[in-house]
This record gives C-alpha cells, structure tokens and sequence, in this order.
C-alpha cells in the first residue's frame, strides 16, 4: 500500500525499455460540475495536467448540482457513484465539488495547487506495484499487466477510460451562467477488460466503443489504489 512519506524513495524505471513519457504515470481524477461556481479553477488546473506526460488528468462530471438550476451535459451517475465509493473508502459522509482523487488514493479539496503537486510528486518517487502497457490497433485493445509488489489475495479491476481531449459548455442558467467554458480531458466512457488476481502477468483484449483516446487503469477491487495505469498508445 502506498503512503507519503518524508523520505525520498528512488524513482524506478517502468518498463525500462519504455520512452520516458510512458513511465508510470499518476493517475489524477477530478470531480467537477458545470453547476457549481466553485469549480473552475480546479477546471483550469486539469488543462495543465492534460499536457503533462507523467499525468493522467481525467474529468468526471457528477449530476448532484444539477437540480439548483443547470444540468451539466457531461454529467453521469456512475460518476457520482465512483466519487461516492471513494468517500467511502476514505471513510467521509461526504462528497463535494471541485475534488481531485490522485492515484485512488489521497484527495486534494478545490484547486490546491501546491497539495496537489506535492501528492503527484510523492507518488512519482514511490516503487511500481505493478505494470501495465496497452497496444491499440482501430479500436481493439490489448493490454499485458505484470506485477512488481503486489499484496497477496487481492483482485484487480483492469479498466480502460475514454475521454474528450476537449469540451465547451454554454452555460446559461445556474451558478455559473452566462459563462462559456472548456473542459480538459472530458470522461466519456468506461469498460472492464477484465479482473486480474496480480499474482502472475495477464493479456487482456477489448473492443474500444469510440475513436476517443483512452488510457488503462489498474485499480484493487472496491475502488482501492490504482497500482498502475497508461496511456493507450
């Protein structure tokens, strides 16, 4: 199990034949909502992490702020369950927005800059748990999972996440309206590959639903840590 630490713990290599842009990348999820006013700044934020390499920005819209006046048209229920999960595992009553989840694992409330980095940066120096590398050919996928340190008896969700580089949003009633926005690395879609036991390395294949660009996460059972994730390449 990972934990922040104050000593420096040296950065291993992920797939040491792999370039630099594809190692081990810290997953970071933003739960956001056209509907609330203090939300843009952290909607900033994940346009900055969209064009890091060692990042993967993903933006889950959730509907809970839809009733005060605008629904949000990125918005999807399964989104708000997963942040649900998350507080649940973290043993929070409660959800709100804007909140960054970083690796599955920690949260960082609104656009804290600074807490931010310093969590990406610490998961950035701890030890690979395990690897994953996904191939795309069209829209068929196939992804190989190996573990590193992996817990004995746990079970994996191996997941493949489609986004929008890129979306606007007209908003014209509720918090934010009259405000014309653009949202980072929109979440579209989610599909199960499979499960994985992580005692052994694995092939998983699936069929993408869109063209979308998509990246692999690698996360335990019940919403637990991502122990690996990639880009789609």
């Amino acid at each position: 199990m990972f934990r922040i630490a104050p000593a420096t713990v040296c950065l291993s290599l992920f797939f040491a034949t792999s370039a630099v842009a594809d190692s081990d990348p810290v997953v970071v999820e933003l739960f956001t909502s056209q509907g609330c006013s203090s939300c843009p700044p952290a909607d900033r934020l994940m346009h900055d992490l969209a064009q890091r390499d060692d990042v993967i920005g993903l933006a889950l819209h959730v509907d809970y702020w839809d009733y005060i006046g605008w629904e949000d048209e990125y918005a999807k229920p399964d989104h708000t369950n997963r942040q649900r999960a998350y507080a649940r595992q973290g043993g929070r009553s409660m959800i709100y927005t804007p909140q960054m989840v970083v690796n599955g694992q920690h949260d960082v409330v609104g656009a804290q800059s600074r807490e931010l980095d310093r969590l990406i940066n610490a998961h950035l120096k701890a030890a690979p748990e395990a690897e994953v590398k996904a191939d795309r050919t069209g829209n068929e996928v196939s992804v190989f999972v190996s573990p590193v340190e992996l817990p004995e008896g746990e079970t994996y969700d191996v997941r493949l996440v489609q986004y929008s580089p890129m979306r606007h949003a007209s908003i014209r009633r509720g918090e934010l309206a009259g405000h014309e926005l653009d949202y980072a690395n929109v979440v579209e879609s989610w599909q199960l590959a499979g499960q994985w036991d992580g005692v052994a390395p694995q092939e998983f294949s699936t069929v993408l639903t869109t063209e979308l660009p998509a990246v692999v996460l690698v996360q335990r059972v019940g919403h637990g840590p991502i122990v690996a994730a990639a880009k789609v390449e």
